[in-house]
């Protein structure tokens, strides 16, 4: 394993990385890390929850599966995820300010986020903006960055009504997934602020892109 990069991702803040062909992207995460991609050569070509759920066959993907782009490219694929715990995300998205201001405005804090909060401790920006501002070298504009692969954001899915909502599920010290890139890629990643009474520096996730031996 020869590292390319390493970094601790502050927490509301994000990162991006790229991962050339057959090159690994490790995410090392205690809370949320919300995860996009797109083809270096072709930035209009990203991640796709839809295809990568059609293609997969599930929800919920991990150890083998791929990461699919709207073109049904393989893009990535999970070649380990240690978060034996729970199950990653590709139904939600991501949050935003917007986001933020949305369920206060609707009283609903303690029903969205199973915890009690003031709304003036809800986030004031959240992983949009944090993925905007890490790509915005590449001048990939906000409403062109694609729907996340919700890396250890377990939510819970009635298979009956199709409702959606958070768990408390959170990942172990030392979890972690690691990605192989399918082709070059942009990658970026945002430490989600994920409403919990916030997350310690301790839990800052780690992200390591390295070539194999």
């Amino acid at each position: 394993m020869k590292t390319i990069e390493e970094v601790i991702v502050a927490r509301n803040t994000g990162k991006a990385f790229t991962v050339r062909t057959g090159d690994h992207i490790r995410i090392y995460g205690m809370t949320i890390v919300d995860f996009v991609a797109f083809n270096l050569h072709n930035l209009r070509e990203r991640l796709d929850q839809a295809r990568t759920k059609a293609n997969d066959g599930k929800v919920f993907v991990s150890t083998g599966d791929k990461l699919y782009s709207k073109a049904n490219n393989v893009m990535f694929t999970i070649c380990e995820d240690t978060f034996h715990e729970g199950t990653h995300d590709l139904q939600y998205g991501m949050c935003s300010k917007e986001r933020y201001g949305l369920v206060i405005n609707s009283g609903k804090i303690r029903e969205t986020y199973k915890v009690d909060l003031r709304p003036e401790e809800l986030p004031k920006h959240g992983c949009l903006e944090n993925l905007s501002n890490a790509l915005s070298p590449w001048k990939i504009e906000p409403e062109d960055i694609p729907s996340p692969f919700n890396l250890y954001q377990a939510m819970k899915i009635d298979p009956e009504r199709g409702t959606i909502e958070h768990t408390r599920i959170l990942p172990k010290p030392g979890t972690y997934v690691d990605l192989k890139a399918e082709m070059d890629c942009l990658t970026a990643v945002s430490a989600c602020p994920n409403p919990s009474k916030w997350t310690p520096k301790s839990q800052e996730p780690k992200v390591i892109v390295y070539e194999e031996d």
